[in-house]
Parts: structure tokens; sequence; C-alpha cells
């Protein structure tokens, strides 16, 4: 899935599509990673960042080739030429913004409409920030749709590997694959409450065995 301008690479690479509401945290997130941030190339046909993750896995070195949108999201969905071809998905809401997490449905419908059966993961981004506005039993989508959902905050680092983790272990077909380097990231830019987060994620095991509720207009206190 490299572009036309890159040199593919000997070993596993897959197009990895980013997608949520501007201003969710996509590009400081996959910015993280130095070298994607590094050696990223621009196609301004499609209007895109694609940045080259490299991990090294016990089953050898893969390569994600992370779609950015560059802020075309902010005039109204993607082109298809966006998920063409895509091998995996990652979706980003702000957890501090509620209307994010209620756009979800749709970029999850945008993205499978193009791209069939292709292992997604839901990611809640920001949970640094003080003012959380969508709670542990809101979060149900990643539910009915049988997607994976993490916690992330791309300006501490905090679980950053986990979507990349789990999406290996999908397309490798292997459980017991696992990440034996870390990548080179950049520093953390904020620090946040490790012991608040840690029990908000007790609260978000509690919820995962309620009774799903009958639509997603489940923002109720």
């Amino acid at each position: 899935m490299a572009l036309p301008d890159q040199p593919t690479v000997d070993y596993p690479s897959f197009k990895l599509v980013l997608v949520g509401d501007g201003g969710t945290g996509k590009t400081t997130f996959v910015k993280r990673h130095l070298t994607g941030e590094f050696e990223k190339k621009y196609e301004p046909t499609i209007g895109v960042e694609v940045h080259p993750l490299d991990f090294f896995t016990n089953f050898g070195k893969i390569r994600f080739y992370c779609w950015d949108t560059a802020g075309q999201e902010k005039f109204g969905g993607l082109r298809d030429g966006y998920y063409i071809h895509g091998n995996c998905a990652i979706i980003m809401f702000d957890v501090t913004a509620r209307l994010t997490y209620k756009n979800v449905p749709t970029w999850h419908r945008d993205l499978c409409r193009v791209c069939e059966n292709i292992p997604i993961v839901l990611c809640g981004n920001k949970i640094d920030v003080k003012n959380r506005q969508v709670k542990a039993k809101q979060i149900t989508f990643h539910r009915k749709k049988n997607l994976q959902y993490y916690e992330i905050s791309a300006k501490s680092n905090y679980n950053f590997e986990k979507p990349f983790l789990y999406l290996a272990r999908k397309l490798a077909g292997a459980p017991d694959l696992y990440f034996v380097e870390s990548p080179a990231l950049a520093p953390p830019e904020v620090q946040f409450d490790l012991v608040e987060q840690l029990k908000h994620e007790e609260e978000l095991k509690t919820a995962m065995n309620q009774p799903l509720p009958d639509d997603d207009e489940d923002f109720t206190e």
C-alpha cells in the first residue's frame, strides 16, 4: 500500500485508514511515532498525509501505512479514494466532546461501505483532559458492531501501541503476536491522573456486562 513515489518494503505492509471528526487528535496521535512523522509523504490527489509506521514483532517487522485526512474531513466526509484498499482502520473520537462520539456511527458506515470486513479499532482520545463528557456507560457502539475499544491519550502516549497491536494480530491471524521493541515516540506533552483513568477503565469493564441500550441516543446522565 505504498504510494507511487514510496519504495516498497520487503516485509508485510498494510494500509491503515484513520477516521473521525476534525479536532479529535488523529494527526497528533499518528505523529507520536517519530519515524512515521519523519518519513511521511503527502498525496495531493487525495489530500492525505501517509505516515509509514514500523513495528517490530516476534514474527518479524511490519509496517502500517497510516493515512491521515490532512483536514479533509472538515469538508464533510471523505472521498472513496481515501478508503479503497484499506486493510484496517481506527475510528477516533474525543472523550471531551460528545458530538464526536455521536458521529462515530456515520464514520463506521462510510468506512464499511467501501471496506468490508476489515479489523477496526475505536479509540476514545484525550483522556488526559479533565472535563470528560463521554462516560463509560455511554460508550456502547463498539459492542454493537463488535469492534475493539481503547482509551488513549495521544499527548501522553498512553495506550499508543494498543490499537496497532490489536490490528497486527488480526491481520496476521496470530493472537500470540506481540511487539518485541518499542517504537521511537515523541516525549509526552502532558501528564495525567493515571489512578483516575484506571478507575474509569474498571467502569468500562463493568459497563461491558450491562445490557445494551436499544439505540445510540444513550447520552443520559
